[in-house]
């Protein structure tokens, strides 16, 4: 959409496109699931954009607020510039490659207490603190440097290389004897103060000798002062948390409270103002001065580095590469900027969410730890976001003093309106039809908020909105399921909703999978071409030969071969190999189903009177079934898998069929071993395809609707379909063959395997 359509929209236009969309792409998804072959209740869908469940969200919203979990705070948040909002960690992407601008910087000392380290004393007014930072942009919200109290730290004198005549020139081509001509020309402190276990490296790295003339603990440090390099304001130095390490940098933090959790953590421990020039599009306000009206993350960030250049202040520039957040929607960068936000504590509820963690069964299970460590670590979650779809957070504000209005009544009210008529009526309802009638009197002293809830509280209110509001489900759910990113997403805002407002984890068991590569274990991405479309699997290409279809069931089949516990492979030769054991699978019922053209029910032969190879077979038939439930029961599919292969086109195929062919062919139509033969067919062919079922519906029921003869169930009724037929019960009888029969059947199926097809049985 272009920039002018875009102005002509208003929030009920707006939002109506974005229902527009979440239906049509509901639909197209829909489509695809029904085609996979994937069950689902597909004519009445659970949409967080249903007013029912948008009225069961603000429920649990209401919960948290009367319970105190609520909050409003002003504090630095993820901020999207492109998106103009607030954003949670789960909704941000850390792509490879972003490259930012990191600097070395020295802020001038202007007051040493009487308490700091006589060298600091002897040496000042002539020293400096080094910083390093690879966000230059955050130098004009600078409220203080924090160090580390365990850490120590020294005083060091700076002196060029003997050869310093000789050009140096950094990897940016920044000239490195920068520092050095400042220091001969009297515009530099000539003493740093730097991490003591980093002094190496910044001799390096600066080109430089650094000559220790004494260290101290961090803690010596402690309410010195400086003066900004960009501003005329002293700041304090202040003792920081463990986030100060010597991995990198110099040991000193710039510490800018309004861009940083970490530095706002430490900021309300000291008092520090929160100082955060940049407005909702990630520019420089006028409070920035001289940077006013600059991108942060362009123009502004190199014009705080060269400002920081002519005041002398900046000793080093250079590129440096790391992981940094962008918004997982635009994938344009982010920032940190300090907000009026509406917060959940998670603090309030941690110690519940951690123990309910313990109590529900993790698939695989390091999911368990993944997900503890965020927990125990996170921060309170930011639920408001600056947009216009979504549901509102049904808050009122006073239009002289700002206060909040936000109530039990005015959350039921809104609640039931949006019940009825979706949250749309936030929109276009005024303020005295939204507040409820005890409030109605005073509607014009009040205006309705304008900000919206996080995706992740509309996701992770499904519990109440679905398990809880439908008839026929049951909560906590058996299992939830989704890729491993779900730990910060998903599973993590549903686990807190739940908790927070009923002290129970709203899942029993949780599976993670992997994210699926192509052959070469490569990331997909259409920009390689290496992208594999499941419709295009299962349909097959403009190209069939190329690209032939497979249909759905041997894309199921390749979901059940592959340890989903890690990322898994998919391409053209996979799916070739995974189509031959289908086509294989296929043979075998085709086998079953032909020999058992003339075969009645009433025709089986009573497991005493089998041949000991039948009930060999039965025998391995029942272990065969009962280690497949067990498996799925465990969901482990690649066993299945492997199990199916095994026993179904390679231990009958290979000899069961092969000793079965004289007795089906050679007897009598109606024979003793011909029935007996038959008799173990068909419990194969009932017992398979029904196991199979969940994995390859097509075939079996397929298979199903040709069985030459009718299927009862327990209560007399026929089974139609294959699914109504349910799992196999095992006849105990099959499980009782004498140990000394397992053995030498277990032995002669071994030997037929190694000689075939040299050796042919006869029986």
């Amino acid at each position: 959409m272009d920039p002018e359509a875009r102005k002509d929209l208003t929030p009920l236009k707006l939002r109506k496109k974005a229902a527009e969309f979440a239906k049509k792409t509901v639909n197209l998804q829909r489509r695809s699931f029904k085609r996979y072959g994937v069950w689902g209740d597909w004519d009445n869908p659970y949409l967080t954009l249903a007013p029912e469940y948008e009225a069961a969200q603000i429920e649990v919203f209401g919960q948290m607020v009367l319970l105190g979990h609520i909050y409003r705070g002003r504090k630095p948040v993820h901020w999207s510039p492109s998106s103009r909002t607030a954003l949670a960690e789960a909704e941000l992407e850390y792509p490879e490659g972003h490259t930012s601008k990191s600097v070395y910087a020295v802020f001038k000392l202007v007051n040493v207490p009487e308490t700091s380290p006589n060298v600091l004393k002897d040496l000042f007014p002539n020293v400096g603190l080094a910083i390093w930072t690879t966000t230059p942009w955050t130098i004009p919200g600078n409220a203080a440097v924090a160090v580390n109290e365990q850490l120590r730290y020294a005083v060091v004198e700076v002196h060029p290389y003997v050869h310093e005549a000789e050009e140096i020139v950094s990897t940016t081509g920044r000239d490195q004897s920068n520092l050095v001509s400042a220091l001969k020309n009297g515009q530099r402190d000539q003493f740093l103060v730097v991490a003591e276990d980093l002094i190496s490296t910044l001799q390096s790295k600066w080109r430089v000798n650094l000559q220790v003339k004494g260290t101290f603990l961090g803690s010596a440090l402690e309410y010195c002062r400086y003066i900004h390099p960009l501003e005329n304001r002293e700041c304090p130095v202040v003792l920081g948390g463990d986030y100060i390490t010597t991995e990198s940098g110099t040991g000193l933090v710039h510490t800018a409270p309004g861009h940083g959790l970490e530095d706002f953590s430490t900021g309300m421990k000291y008092g520090l103002p929160v100082l955060s020039p940049v407005d909702d599009g990630g520019s420089f306000t006028e409070e920035a001065g001289q940077f006013a009206a600059l991108d942060v993350l362009g123009d502004g960030n190199t014009a705080v580095v060269k400002a920081l250049d002519e005041s002398w202040s900046l000793i080093m520039e250079e590129a440096y590469k790391h992981k940094y957040p962008y918004d997982w929607r635009t994938k344009k960068p982010t920032i940190f900027r300090a907000t009026e936000q509406w917060f959940a504590s998670v603090e309030g509820f941690r110690r519940g969410a951690l123990h309910a963690i313990k109590q529900v069964k993790w698939i695989p299970s390091q999911g368990e730890n993944r997900i503890t460590s965020m927990i125990d670590s996170r921060s309170d979650w930011c639920i408001s976001r600056q947009r216009t779809w979504g549901v509102p957070i049904p808050v009122f504000y006073h239009v002289d003093s700002g206060e909040p209005l936000m109530n039990e009544e005015t959350i039921a009210h809104v609640k039931s309106i949006v019940a009825q008529k979706g949250s749309d009526a936030w929109w276009y309802m005024n303020t005295e039809e939204l507040l409820p009638e005890k409030y109605r009197g005073e509607a014009g002293k009040y205006k309705k908020g304008t900000d919206t809830m996080d995706v992740w509280f509309d996701s992770g209110s499904s519990w109440a909105a679905v398990v809880k509001g439908r008839e026929g489900l049951f909560w906590p759910s058996d299992l939830y399921l989704e890729g491993s990113d779900q730990h910060r997403g998903w599973f993590q805002s549903s686990l807190l909703t739940s908790i927070a407002t009923t002290g129970r984890a709203p899942y029993k068991s949780v599976l993670t999978h992997g994210f699926v590569l192509d052959e070469r274990g490569h990331k997909m991405s259409k920009s390689l071409g290496n992208v594999i479309d499941p419709w295009i699997v299962i349909e097959g290409g403009k190209n069939q030969k190329e690209a032939p279809g497979y249909g759905a069931d041997v894309l199921r089949l390749w979901v059940s071969s592959v340890d989903y516990t890690s990322d898994v492979m998919i391409g053209p030769q996979i799916l070739k190999q995974m189509s031959e054991t289908y086509r294989k699978l296929r043979g075998t019922l085709r086998y079953l189903l032909s020999n058992l053209h003339d075969w009645k029910p009433e025709s089986a032969i009573m497991y005493k009177d089998l041949p000991l190879i039948d009930k060999h077979a039965l025998f391995q038939l029942a272990n065969v079934i009962n280690s497949i439930k067990e498996s799925f029961e465990c969901y482990q599919f690649y066993k299945i898998f492997q199990i199916i292969q095994r026993f179904v086109i390679v231990d009958l195929s290979n000899f069961y069929f092969d000793v079965a062919k004289d007795r089906l062919y050679v007897g009598g139509k109606n024979s003793q071993t011909r029935r007996s033969c038959q008799t173990v067919l068909a419990a194969h062919l009932l017992c398979i395809v029904r196991a199979i079922a969940p994995i390859l519906p097509h075939m079996a029921e397929d298979s199903w609707q040709h069985l030459p003869f009718p299927y009862s169930r327990e209560d007399g009724s026929l089974a139609e379909f294959v699914f109504e037929a349910q799992w196999p019960r095992i006849n105990e009888d099959w499980l009782s063959l004498a140990k000394e029969e397992v053995e030498f059947w277990t032995k002669a199926l071994e030997v037929s395997l190694s000689l075939s097809p040299c050796v042919h049985w006869h029986m």
